[in-house]
């Protein structure tokens, strides 16, 4: 069952979490209200998508999650069915304050953040920001290196290229898994994943967030490093990459030797969709991770 929680994120935008867990099994009466009470005090984890996601694209991850933990999901601003303000803000410091006023609306903290990408470089900055609020943070494939001028211009590029609309879902899932020159070699797990942030429209399937926005949240981290916040994080990070990710070994190793509470992990045949590409390998890698960082 996954159930949709409004929260207020920063300057009023509306955002959508989602609580991810099976109804309670419990009798009707006082058994089940305690059961609830039980269940709002369980050690909690947020998941954070990267650029473009949305929290369904946590799915897999949150069922095994919501066996121990409560596990949420939040749709960032411009992303699934949160807001979508025409001129933002997308800065770095709404993303992190919106990621802020969900543990706290929610009541989860001390949370583990769990961020993929974009929702990865979030989940540093809040813990480094809010120590108070985050007990332990994993990182997937997300760079703390600046990329650069370049970086963006090729994305502009990349979003100009897109042959929109799409005729059929089918279209997307081929387009994005087979026939984007951007890929090097095929990818099921990357069609199924942009095939979840379309939506069909009157003339056929287009992206449910802006590509504009897209480009000015990314311009937000892309020039600048993030080695300092990094290492203002206090509690235990994660730092887990694909081995085809973009996220390289040997800068992923420097960031776990940055990170005063660092570790590495690596998931085998997985590109940057790591939680995508590999399920079970990623839930092997981060699950020790967690259970031994939440009580």
């Amino acid at each position: 069952m996954v159930r949709r929680i409004d929260v207020t994120g920063a300057g009023g935008v509306g955002l959508a979490a989602w609580e991810f867990d099976d109804p309670p099994k419990t009798p009707p009466g006082g058994e089940r209200a305690a059961a609830a009470s039980e269940e709002q005090h369980r050690p909690a984890v947020l998941l954070l998508h990267g650029l473009m996601g949305r929290a369904s694209h946590w799915a897999t991850t949150a069922r095994w999650l919501s066996s121990r933990y409560r596990a949420v999901g939040l749709d960032q601003r411009g992303h699934g069915r949160s807001d979508k303000p025409q001129d933002g803000p997308f800065d770095r410091d709404a993303f992190v304050s919106d990621a802020e006023a969900a543990v706290e609306q929610l009541g989860l903290g001390p949370v583990a953040l769990v961020g993929h990408s974009m929702g990865a470089l979030t989940a540093w900055q809040l813990a480094a920001r809010r120590p108070d609020l985050v007990r332990s943070v994993v990182v997937a494939d997300m760079r703390a290196s600046a990329l650069g001028e370049q970086s963006q211009r090729e994305w502009e590029a990349w979003y100009r290229s897109w042959p929109l609309p799409f005729a059929t879902q089918a279209d997307v899932r081929r387009w994005f898994g087979e026939d984007d020159p951007a890929l090097e070699r095929p990818s099921r797990s990357r069609g199924a994943f942009y095939a979840e942030v379309m939506a069909e429209q009157a003339d056929g399937w287009r992206p449910v967030f802006s590509r504009r926005q897209m480009l000015m949240a990314r311009e937000a981290w892309v020039h600048d490093a993030h080695w300092d916040e990094l290492a203002q994080v206090r509690c235990p990070v994660l730092v887990v990459r694909g081995i085809d990710g973009e996220l390289g070994r040997a800068e992923a190793q420097e960031m776990v030797r940055v990170l005063p509470d660092g570790a590495y992990a690596e998931v085998p045949d997985a590109g940057h969709l790591l939680h995508y590409d590999q399920p079970e390998a990623w839930r092997a890698a981060v699950e020790p991770f967690l259970a031994a960082t939440l009580p």
